[in-house]
């Protein structure tokens, strides 16, 4: 699991801090508007919110990549014993009738 965060969160990072050099380095903080309103936080705010939002857009892109790269065993593995099972799953024991 820490190996699978790691592989989404390192990626992320690195696409953040290049994402966030090249916006600011064309735009001005101090330029901005949000909804017609200029933004009144100070450029190392919005260079630190910038970065966290290209961060959770990269995060969740390689979150995605991980989902859709795994096994067909991996997707249906049932991790529950065989007693905790519910009703009608395939995978649990049947006991023999008799």
């Amino acid at each position: 699991m820490t190996q699978r965060l790691m592989w989404i969160l390192w990626p992320a990072f690195l696409v953040a801090g290049i994402a966030d050099g090249i916006v600011f380095s064309l735009f001005d903080p101090q330029e901005m508007h949000v909804f017609g309103e200029p933004v009144e936080l100070s450029r190392i705010g919005v260079y630190s919110i910038g970065f966290f939002l290209f961060w959770a857009f990269g995060a969740a892109s390689s979150a995605l990549t991980c989902l859709l790269q795994r096994s067909p065993f991996e997707v249906n593995r049932c991790t529950l014993p065989q007693a905790e099972r519910p009703e009608g799953c395939p995978k649990r024991e049947q006991p023999e009738r008799g």
